[in-house]
């Protein structure tokens, strides 16, 4: 063989063209090493530090993130109470349980918990705004929610890591949540 000229090999159903070149030993098969687990975990770990949230290194469970826009009956007003006032935040989102000692209205800076069960998350009010609302979530959840509302919408936002199917959970809420408003008109 000349060198330039190409060589073909049969694995299976594919036919693989390589060039030839001579005293060169190339594989029969294309081979890329496997990259090293070290390098994937450094790669992982800068991702983690660019995240606008701390991120417990023990956690369990799959990154997920879901985003959700639906209309609600409601003005802003009314969205906005049933986010930022515990006692409101209560009677929607129902069967979960609120920790007691809950101030009148969240704000940054305040830390309570959700319990479902034998399910606790940690939630840290990192924006509460007129149509904002930011959580930075741990435990249960690793990771964030974060509320946008205006005149007959809410948009939902949520981005962790959990063993728990967030995105059928933020449907249920978001529900939950519309029923509530839906009910509070009549």
């Amino acid at each position: 063989r000349r060198h330039g000229d190409t060589e073909t090999r049969r694995h299976g159903d594919t036919e693989t063209h390589t060039p030839h070149t001579p005293h060169r030993w190339r594989p029969h098969t294309p081979y890329s090493p496997p990259t090293p687990l070290v390098n994937i975990w450094h790669t992982e770990r800068e991702l983690i530090k660019s995240q606008p949230f701390q991120i417990n290194q023990n956690m369990l469970g799959t990154f997920q993130n879901s985003n959700i826009r639906i209309e609600i009956d409601a003005p802003a007003t009314a969205i906005r109470d049933s986010l930022l006032c515990p006692d409101r935040l209560q009677k929607w989102l129902w069967p979960q349980q609120l920790s007691s000692g809950m101030p009148e209205k969240l704000h940054p800076g305040v830390t309570f918990s959700t319990a479902l069960g034998p399910v606790t998350v940690q939630h840290q009010v990192e924006i509460a705004e007129d149509n904002c609302l930011r959580l930075i979530l741990s435990q249960g959840i690793d990771g964030f929610h974060q509320w946008y509302w205006g005149d007959g919408w809410v948009q939902s936002n949520l981005e962790g890591i959990s063993l728990l199917p967030l995105n059928l959970g933020q449907t249920f809420t978001l529900v939950r949540l519309r029923d509530f408003l839906s009910t509070q008109g009549k």
